[in-house]
């Protein structure tokens, strides 16, 4: 295995594969988008923000395999995705307390129909679920990304202690 020198002086571990980092580097933006897409079309048909959440999260597992956990460790900090999946939460549960709040306490909770949006009933529940989808979409691609990045430190750890 190739390693490069950090700033500190100690070696990262890097796969030194171009053809892997190369491949990786340009079907990631693609799978993104193909995520981005199952999410947005959820409501109309197979597929949502669960679906698009693991694709979005798989191609960061992608990254992690072709360029090693501590360079994507280091572009992806834990804050950011703890902020993502806090704001996909946040996200989730706006929408239905705004639906709440628009039907006048009649306790509507994701109810779109209710939602105060200058557009046709049809299009009011159309993006509301919409905007639970891309909330749904956050949150588990935080979470997929999360997970696998703490199974992999513990992976390291353990190889380091022995």
């Amino acid at each position: 295995m190739n390693t490069e020198k950090s700033e500190t002086g100690e070696g990262k571990k890097r796969s030194g594969d171009v053809i892997v980092e190369t491949v990786s580097r340009v079907m990631v933006p693609f799978i993104q988008l193909f995520a981005l897409y199952v999410i947005m079309h959820g409501s109309s048909g197979p597929g949502g923000g669960f679906q698009g959440g693991v694709i979005f999260g798989a191609s960061f597992v992608l990254l992690v395999i072709a360029f090693g956990i501590v360079n994507a460790g280091d572009r992806f900090p834990e804050a950011v995705n703890t902020a993502l999946f806090s704001t996909g939460v946040y996200i989730y549960a706006g929408v239905g307390l705004l639906c709440i709040i628009c039907s006048f306490g009649a306790a509507q909770y994701l109810n779109y129909g209710f939602l105060s949006l200058p557009v046709h009933f049809e299009e009011r529940r159309a993006l509301g679920m919409d905007f639970i989808e891309i909330g749904v979409g956050i949150t588990v691609m935080a979470v997929i990304a999360e997970i696998f990045f703490n199974l992999a430190w513990k992976k390291e750890e353990d190889e380091g202690e022995e």
